[in-house]
C-alpha cells in the first residue's frame, strides 16, 4: 500500500482470496526497485521494543485497548471499536470507518471515540487492512443512518476498502468513501497514483466525528468530508528513516542531511537529500511547496487574510523541543509574510511514519462551522486538546509576553564601571580568565558528561561564562561583595540547570563572606571559598566522596585553610598552586568513586570510568585564577 504505482485490480484481488483462503490476514509485499533501491543500507535492523515482529501489531492493539476503557476489540480482526457502538445505530447516528497501515501510530486507532471514529481497522506495519477484516468491521458499526469509510489515498487502500465497500452495499449496507490525498510534495502528472494521504486525514475524522455527533445526514458528512479532502494540504520533511519491526533502516541520510517531500511508509524524500538548515528556513520551503503557484502544483491556493488551521506533526522520533521551535516558525511565517489567520493550531504525534525524525506541516482552509466541529469534545487518545484562552475558547491569537513584577534581583546596570583597585583589578583579571578557561573547555566537559549525564555541562558553563563576559564592564570591581553578587546573578539567569543553580548559591554565600572583610587579604577569600563550598553541600545535598564537584573543591578549600594563616605574602601564590594540583588530584579520584548525587547516580557504575566533569571544571576554574594572579 506504501508504493504510488498503479495495481492490476485482478491481480490484488487473487493475491487478497488466496491469504483470505490461509486463514491470515492479506499481506501484500511489493518490490521497489526504482530509484530509491540503490539507498537501502545494509546496517543491521534498528532496536525496537518489542516481543515479536509479526505479532507487534496485535500487541500494540491490545495494549491500547487494555488502557482505554471506551475501546474493544473485533474478535478475530486487527479492528478496534467504540465500546457503545451498538448504541449508535437506534440513536440513529452516521457511523464512520477509518484504518490502513500499522506504524502511523495514533492513527488510526488512536482516533476511535466518540467524537471522532466509530472503529478503526489495522493491517499490517505499513500494509493495507484485507477487505474481509474491513467488511467485518462495517457490520459491527452498521447503522440505518449510514456509514463513511475514509480512506488514504494509496492503492492498497482503495482496492481493499473498495472491496468492502461493494461487498457490503451487495448485503444491504448504506455505505459511502472518501479518499484523501492532500500531499503536495508531488506534481500532479495525472498518473492514477494520485497524490499521497497524510496527516491532514484526521481533520476529516475530527469535523466529520463531530458532524455524526450532532445527527448529520451520511450525504451531508460526505459532503463535508470531500470539501475537507480538497481544502488541505500537506508538506513534510525528515532526518532520519524508520525501519518496520524486524527491518533495516528503509533509506539512508547522512547525519548532516534531510530529505523534503517524505511519505508516511519510510519512502525517501520527493527531493532527494540534501544539506540540513535551520528550522525557519525549513518551515518556509515546506509552507511554499504547500501554497505553490508553480504549475503542477497548485494545490492550495492562499489569499490574504484567509483562515486556517495549522497541523504540526511529529513523524515519530522529534523531540517535542524541535516540534514547538517549528510550529513557532510556521505560525510566524503564515501570520507575518503570508498576512494569515491561524485561528487553530494542533500539536504532537498525530500521523507517524514509526520512529522517523520529522515534521509534517498541514494547512486546512477554515470554512462554515468547521470550527465549531474542530473545537467539539471528543474522547478520542489521540486527539490533541488544545488550552482554553481568556474567553472561554480554543481560538489562537498573538499575546506579548507578560511584564514581570519590578525586581532588583537580577537587575542589570548598562553603566560601565572601570576597575581602579589593586583588588578590583585583580579580580576582574580572574573572572575574565575563569570565563576564558571555560568556554574553551565546553567541549571536553560535555564529553565527559556524556558518559554520566546529558552532555551539556561544558555548555552550561559556557553559558555562563557568556554572560558574564557580555556585562563584565558593568561590575563593580571595587566592591568585590557587590561584584560576587552581579556574577551570582547572571550565572543564576543565564548559565541554567543545576550548575546555575549550585554557582549561585556558592558566589552568594562567597560574597557574604567578605561582609566586614579586609579583601586584600587571602585568607578573607579562603574563608570566603569555604562558606561557598558549604552552601553547595548544604542545598546541593552531596557530600564529599559523592563524585561531585566538591571532591575537586574540598581538598583546594583544605590546603588554603591550612597554610594560608602562617605565610608570608610572597608564600601565597605557591599555596594556591598547591591547591590548584589538589584539585586536580580530587578530579583524578573521581574516577574510582561511586556516585552519591547528581545525574550520575542513575548510571550504571560501570559507566563512570571517567572523572567527573563538575569536578574537573572546578580544576579548571582555580588553575585559571592562578594564572590571573601570577601574571
Amino acid at each position: 500500500s506504501r508504493v504510488p504505482a498503479t495495481i492490476h485490480v485482478h491481480a490484488t484481488v487473487q493475491i487478497t482470496r488466496i491469504a483470505q483462503e490461509f486463514r491470515r490476514p492479506a499481506l501484500l509485499v511489493l518490490s521497489n526497485t526504482g530509484a530509491h533501491s540503490s539507498t537501502r543500507p545494509t546496517a543491521m535492523s534498528k532496536k525496537k521494543l518489542v516481543n515479536n515482529p509479526e505479532q507487534a501489531v496485535e500487541d500494540a492493539l491490545e495494549g491500547l485497548v487494555a488502557a482505554q476503557p471506551g475501546l474493544q476489540l473485533l474478535a478475530g480482526h486487527r479492528v478496534v471499536l467504540r465500546a457503545d457502538a451498538h448504541t449508535l445505530a437506534t440513536e440513529g447516528k452516521v457511523t464512520l470507518l477509518s484504518g490502513g497501515g500499522s506504524g502511523h501510530e495514533p492513527a488510526h486507532a488512536g482516533y476511535v471515540g466518540r467524537g471522532m471514529l466509530t472503529a478503526a481497522v489495522a493491517g499490517a506495519v505499513f500494509a493495507s487492512p484485507p477487505p474481509a477484516s474491513i467488511l467485518e468491521a462495517l457490520k459491527a458499526i452498521q447503522s440505518p443512518a449510514g456509514t463513511l469509510m475514509i480512506v488514504k489515498n494509496y492503492t492498497g487502500d482503495r482496492l481493499n476498502f473498495g472491496i468492502a465497500l461493494e461487498r457490503a452495499k451487495s448485503q444491504g449496507m448504506k455505505v459511502s468513501m472518501v479518499i484523501v490525498g492532500e500531499d503536495c510534495a508531488l506534481p500532479n502528472t495525472g498518473k492514477a497514483a494520485g497524490r499521497r494521504g497524510l496527516c491532514g486525514t484526521i481533520l476529516v475524522h475530527k469535523i466529520a466525528g463531530a458532524m455524526a455527533e450532532r445527527k448529520c445526514s451520511l450525504d451531508e458528512i460526505t459532503a463535508a468530508a470531500e470539501d475537507i479532502a480538497n481544502s488541505i494540504g500537506t508538506m513534510s520533511v525528515c532526518l532520519s528513516p524508520c525501519s518496520v519491526p524486524g527491518g533495516k533502516p528503509s533509506f539512508n541520510l547522512k547525519e548532516d542531511e534531510m530529505a523534503l517531500g517524505i511519505g508516511i511508509h519510510g519512502e525517501a524524500g520527493a527531493e532527494g537529500a540534501e544539506k540540513l538548515q535551520p528550522a525557519d528556513v525549513v518551515v518556509e520551503r515546506m509552507l511554499k511547496r504547500i501554497s505553490s503557484e508553480e504549475p503542477g502544483y497548485q494545490y492550495f491556493k492562499c489569499t490574504p487574510g484567509m483562515e486556517v488551521a495549522l497541523v504540526v506533526n511529529n513523524l515519530g522520533g522529534t523531540s517535542n523541543l524541535e516540534l514547538s521551535i517549528m510550529a513557532n516558525g510556521a505560525i510566524r511565517y503564515l501570520v507575518d509574510r503570508m498576512q494569515m489567520k491561524v485561528t487553530r493550531v494542533y500539536m504532537g504525534s498525530l500521523m507517524t511514519s514509526l520512529e522517523m525524525a520529522g515534521v509534517s506541516l498541514t494547512l486546512l482552509k477554515i470554512k462554515e462551522k468547521w470550527t465549531e466541529y474542530l473545537d467539539f469534545p471528543t474522547a478520542a487518545v489521540g486527539w490533541p486538546n488544545t488550552s482554553v484562552g481568556l474567553h472561554g475558547d480554543r481560538v489562537r491569537v498573538d499575546k506579548p509576553p507578560r511584564p514581570c513584577k519590578a525586581s532588583e534581583t537580577g537587575k542589570e546596570c548598562g553603566q560601565a564601571k572601570e576597575a581602579t583597585t589593586v583588588v578590583g583589578l585583580a579580580m576582574k583579571r580572574c573572572v575574565e580568565k575563569v570565563c576564558e578557561v571555560l568556554i574553551a573547555n565546553e567541549g571536553k566537559l560535555n564529553d565527559l558528561d556524556r558518559g554520566s549525564g546529558d552532555a551539556d555541562c561544558g555548555s552550561t558553563l559556557k553559558a555562563g561564562a557568556d554572560a558574564i563576559q557580555q556585562r563584565i564592564s558593568t561590575v563593580n570591581w571595587d566592591n568585590p561583595q557587590e561584584a560576587l553578587l552581579s556574577i551570582a546573578d547572571y550565572v543564576e539567569n543565564y548559565m541554567g540547570g543545576t550548575s546555575g543553580a549550585l554557582y549561585s548559591l556558592f558566589l552568594m554565600a562567597s560574597a557574604s563572606a567578605l561582609s566586614g572583610s579586609d579583601t586584600s587579604e587571602p585568607l578573607a577569600w579562603s574563608r570566603a571559598l569555604q562558606e561557598g563550598m558549604q552552601a553547595i553541600a548544604k542545598y546541593g545535598g552531596a557530600k564529599v566522596g559523592d563524585r561531585t564537584m566538591l571532591d575537586a573543591l574540598h581538598p583546594a578549600v583544605k590546603i588554603l585553610t591550612q597554610e594560608l594563616p602562617n605565610c608570608t605574602r610572597d608564600q601565597v601564590l605557591e599555596i594556591l598552586k598547591k591547591a590548584v594540583q589538589a584539585a586536580e588530584v580530587g578530579v583524578t579520584d573521581t574516577t574510582e568513586m561511586q556516585a552519591g548525587a547528581g545525574r550520575a547516580c542513575n548510571v550504571h557504575p560501570g559507566q563512570l570510568d571517567h572523572p567527573d566533569p563538575g569536578a574537573h571544571a572546578v580544576a579548571l576554574w582555580l588553575g585559571a585564577v592562578y594564572e590571573a594572579l601570577k601574571q
